[in-house]
């Protein structure tokens, strides 16, 4: 395994371990990623019989585009991304613009690395092929069941594979959660559910009300009353991607990327809105339905005996009206993988991984609960709150404006209904590094790493 001397400063950790990764999602390849570069053995467990192009866009903003280039993914960013030059937030029922924020070099210039906009298939087989030459990766391979104690995985074949530690990247409908919480952890309805469908571009630009979606290079949230539509460009414009969040009629639903939905129904949900919508969907020839599913922070994302420890959704599932869970998984995976470039003995790996909670915990947690703001604000139903919003939007628009013009801003954008014009929320969210951060952590902390386990287990990990 050849190691780039721009990863963890060329360290590789002076005992190798046999790691076990569950999923092969992003968060999961990721982490094998990281994990093999910091000099471990890796293998990826997928239960799915092959891998298969999944989903529709999704956004890679600069916190997580900046490891992607880091580890050499940068040209395939700028062949398959689109990097949209602002965000525009419009009214649902005459597609007026309440909100506006400058993407594209403003972006580039404050945190130092684009926002795009990609194909989550594409970005799936560029993390595929950039891992599988460093680990093992496995498909058909099902965990039934898991020993976090030895630790080893069951599969459904039968075979027990034996590791040295186990990452639990298996998703919302993770297994490995069950063993950390210790039981069956149900997720709770959020009462929506989201539309997602694709549209060739070629057709919107012969549309002169349409046109405009593709050449301007924009990100769109369209807000209503219980719902908003999110519109954007990916695989280099070829391609119109539309998320839909809608309430969920349906009792019970599937949790799932690729569940069917009803086209006529979609449109339904839409009736009354603007015309650029109307349009849109009229576009649209089929869809899928993804009913939204909520849980609350878990207190902890480690098993008791230390060698089970969860990444991505498996512990910190995104709601998707922030667009940061894909973001928030390959963060955690650059964490791990740099904390455990350091590891030179079998009892560091319990504390090892509480110094990963530690550095992840708390961004992860408040990035959860700023995704379920944003339902709350863009669902507002017409009348004296959601002008209150559009106002506030407005005025933080105008002043995004003044400052493109080169002038000062003027407004206290501190708390803005659109969370975006918010810069100290933005400075938090994109201007993480968090390879720098681990690194920070660690020349302040690494030399007194047992005391961030609880005591119990530090007691059970110097026995080990």
């Amino acid at each position: 395994m050849s190691q780039p001397e721009h990863l963890y400063k060329g360290r590789r950790a002076s005992l190798p371990l046999d790691i076990v990764v569950i999923g092969c999602g992003l968060g999961g390849l990721a982490a094998a990623y990281c994990l093999a570069h910091a000099g471990h053995k890796v293998t990826i467990l997928e239960a799915a019989p092959a891998i298969g192009d999944v989903g529709a866009g999704i956004q890679a903003s600069p916190n997580v585009s900046r490891l992607l280039k880091r580890w050499g993914l940068g040209p395939q960013l700028e062949e398959l991304g689109v990097k949209p030059q602002n965000l525009s937030i419009r009214r649902w029922k005459n597609d007026e613009v309440v909100g506006f924020t400058l993407f594209g070099e403003a972006f580039v210039n404050a945190y130092g690395s684009p926002y795009y906009h990609i194909h989550r298939a594409d970005f799936h087989r560029m993390l595929y092929v950039a891992a599988e030459p460093h680990c093992n990766i496995r498909v058909d391979c099902r965990v039934v069941s898991v020993d976090p104690s030895q630790p080893s995985v069951t599969l459904a074949s039968g075979e027990v594979v034996f590791a040295d530690l186990l990452i639990g990247a298996d998703g919302l409908k993770s297994i490995t959660r069950e063993y950390v919480v210790g039981g069956p952890d149900e997720p709770r309805a959020t009462g929506d559910a989201a539309y997602r469908a694709l549209i060739p571009t070629e057709k919107l630009l012969e549309d002169d009300d349409l046109k405009s979606l593709v050449e301007n290079t924009e990100s769109i949230i369209w807000m209503g009353p219980r719902g908003h539509i999110v519109g954007y460009n990916i695989r280099a414009k070829k391609e119109y991607n539309l998320v839909m969040m809608h309430p969920d009629e349906a009792e019970e639903g599937l949790e799932s990327w690729t569940a069917k939905g009803n086209v006529e129904r979609m449109k339904e949900s839409y009736k009354g809105w603007n015309i650029v919508i109307q349009k849109l969907l009229a576009l649209v020839p089929s869809t899928l339905d993804w009913k939204l599913m909520d849980r609350d922070p878990l207190p902890s994302w480690i098993h008791k005996d230390g060698k089970l420890a969860l990444l991505g959704d498996s512990c910190h599932p995104m709601l998707p009206y922030r667009a940061q869970g894909s973001a928030m998984a390959i963060e955690d995976a650059a964490v791990l993988g740099n904390i455990f470039s350091h590891c030179s003995d079998r009892s560091q790996i319990t504390p090892l991984l509480y110094a990963y909670q530690t550095l992840r915990y708390d961004r992860a947690t408040a990035t959860q609960r700023s995704s379920s703001l944003n339902r709350d604000i863009f669902h507002l139903l017409d009348g004296p709150e959601q002008e209150a919003r559009d106002g506030e939007m407005r005025a933080a628009m105008e002043d995004a404006l003044r400052v493109a013009r080169g002038e000062k801003s003027t407004y206290v954008l501190a708390g803005n209904a659109n969370q975006w014009a918010d810069k100290t929320k933005s400075d938090i969210q994109y201007g993480y590094d968090a390879d720098e951060e681990t690194e920070k952590w660690w020349l302040a902390n690494g030399h007194n790493l047992m005391s961030f386990v609880p005591t119990s287990e530090a007691v059970n990990s110097c026995c080990a």
